[in-house]
């Protein structure tokens, strides 16, 4: 049997950091759905660009960095929630997208 080797404190830090990007995704998404449920979509929208860079930033830190085992669940956790408010923004999301896809379809058929 191997010995199971303990992370160095550089892999922990590395590690670390990745789940700061699971967080701040997270805390922008909660921000996204607090907009929405104020009806603010221009929030929305840069809230979903901030989402974008910090999904990126974190593909290109996962690329050279692993969770321990334990983070993996506190992920897991995290990506959970991320769902539920993307879920959420959705739903909330849907009327505001048929009034303006009724609005680009009046303008259209004005310039018609």
């Amino acid at each position: 049997m191997k010995p199971q080797l303990q992370p160095t404190p550089t892999e922990i830090a590395m590690s670390t950091n990745l789940l700061h990007y699971y967080e701040a995704i997270e805390r922008a998404s909660q921000d996204m759905l607090d907009a929405a449920r104020d009806g603010n979509w221009d929030a929305v929208v840069k809230l979903e660009g901030a989402c974008a860079l910090l999904i990126s930033q974190l593909k290109h830190a996962a690329a050279d960095q692993k969770l321990a085992s334990d983070e993996l669940q506190l992920k897991s956790r995290i990506m959970q929630r991320i769902l539920v408010n993307d879920a959420e923004v959705r739903v909330l999301a849907e009327p505001w997208l048929e009034g303006l896809d009724h609005l680009l379809g009046a303008t259209r058929a004005t310039l018609h």
